[in-house]
């Protein structure tokens, strides 16, 4: 077990000479226990909120928990926060009629009485410094890697719903395993998730794709039923086949979709959101022949469609979506070696040069996860030319040229000829007849100026 941080050490001290009860609780002591980083420190007292305002200078109270924040402050100057100490009153609970807040809070003297009101056994223990309160058996459970609810787990879930997804991601998360009793609960109150906001699902949801193994909370996130709750469109994937002759799948296209995301190289949350939904349209464009043959003809536009819809319920921000809705449209892209430039140069503009890491990402995935090798001398080549082809300019504005220069050769003010003959000499550079180098381009110029000034000398004696 790791020793109190020194600011930790602080908080404890200033309210215990002044004559309260101060513990340490939650996630923080979980973490202590296990050895793991942790920040934002959660502690708990039998000081009322303006007793606590009154000990902490650096502190504020805006909410009707009894938490007040503590700002904890690299320097000295205080200039740059560090970290921000919750401390939290005893408290009882009663009534949650929307599923997720109490409708009656009590403060309390005792800190059983707090533990009571807590999700998890792990996360129902209290640390003063010295002496452990752990009344449901906490520290056990994390020798275990058991997640466990406090009491009667249909009784927490009620409370708060949000606990059904959180169970899943701290499992997630710390690679632990769900209680019976507990798996049970979640499975029987996972309907009352509808009454979460759906800022409050995604943001679990994004905790357990950042997490060390996000296929297997997707695949506890299907197995309990919240993943029908949240993204129905994916759990009707697992029901979709994909093995046929001719086709190298062996998995139906959910099952496929999580591997995809287990074998994904990269730790970007929104990526693997991506390469788990990278086939969403599949389950839309299914199709059986009388040999057998399955396919999923323009699954990747209907997938696109349907990517979009999901991160809107999500209330994923415009960018996120855009990366989501890019990756899942031009995941199927071709590797065939005989590809011109201009066909990687048109693939490269629609992903986006900022998106290619993460769509070779899905692409491994996408291979490993249907039982391929993780690459292949095509991917590989196609690789070597994406950065081959990115040296050559992808715009006007990546010429080694501009208006100006048009206009001082050309010896004219602004106006079409100028932007038509960035085009001209734009073309000619993409087609590797002109290279883009300054004195080339220059010399390009005045050539067009000169033909220019000959048409027009020839139409006037005309």
């Amino acid at each position: 077990m790791r020793t109190l941080p020194q600011e930790v050490q602080t908080v404890l001290s200033t309210l215990k000479n002044s004559g309260f009860d101060a513990y340490v609780v939650g996630g923080s002591v979980r973490d202590l226990l296990m050895g793991k980083e942790t920040k934002g420190w959660d502690f708990t007292t039998n000081a009322t909120p303006e007793q606590i305002l009154s000990l902490f200078p650096d502190s504020f109270y805006d909410n009707c928990f009894g938490t007040v924040g503590v700002k904890i402050y690299e320097d000295q100057e205080k200039t740059h926060i560090k970290d921000i100490f919750e401390i939290t009153t005893f408290r009882s609970e009663r009534g949650y009629t929307d599923n997720r807040h109490p409708d009656i809070i009590h403060w309390g003297t005792h800190i059983e009485d707090d533990l009571a009101r807590r999700d998890f056994t792990i996360n129902a223990i209290a640390y003063n410094g010295a002496t452990f309160i752990d009344p449901y058996g906490g520290r056990k459970d994390i020798e275990k890697k058991v997640i466990r609810a406090v009491g009667n787990p249909i009784d927490r879930f009620s409370e708060d719903a949000l606990r059904i997804m959180r169970a899943v991601r701290i499992a997630t998360q710390l690679g632990f395993f769900i209680e019976e009793h507990t798996l049970e609960a979640i499975r029987s109150s996972v309907h009352l998730l509808q009454n979460i906001s759906a800022e409050r699902i995604r943001d679990e949801l994004m905790k357990i794709l950042a997490s060390n193994y996000p296929a297997d909370g997707t695949l506890l996130l299907k197995n309990t039923g919240i993943l029908q709750i949240i993204i129905p469109e994916l759990h009707d994937a697992f029901s979709v086949p994909q093995k046929s002759p001719k086709r190298h799948h062996i998995y139906d296209v959910g099952t496929h979709s999580v591997e995809a995301l287990r074998h994904a190289p990269t730790t970007d949350p929104i990526v693997r959101l991506a390469t788990l939904l990278h086939d969403i349209g599949k389950p839309k464009t299914f199709h059986k022949d009388k040999s057998g043959l399955i396919t999923f003809y323009n699954h990747e536009v209907i997938g696109a469609k349907i990517a979009k819809d999901i991160c809107h319920r999500l209330r994923l921000s415009k960018k996120q979506t855009d990366t989501v809705v890019t990756l899942v449209r031009w995941h199927q892209f071709s590797v065939d070696p005989n590809q011109t430039d201009s066909a990687i140069r048109r693939f490269i503009r629609r992903c986006g040069k900022e998106n290619l890491e993460y769509m070779l990402a899905l692409r491994i995935g996408d291979r490993l996860g249907g039982g391929a090798q993780e690459t292949s001398w095509r991917l590989e080549l196609f690789k070597k030319r994406l950065e081959d082809v990115q040296k050559q300019p992808f715009s006007i504005k990546d010429l080694q040229v501009n208006g100006h220069d048009v206009m001082r050769i050309f010896n004219i003010d602004p106006g079409p000829t100028v932007g038509k003959t960035l085009e001209t000499l734009f073309s000619e550079v993409e087609q590797g007849i002109l290279p883009n180098e300054r004195e080339a381009l220059l010399k390009r110029i005045q050539e067009l100026a000169l033909s220019t000034s000959l048409l027009v000398s020839s139409t006037t004696k005309t």
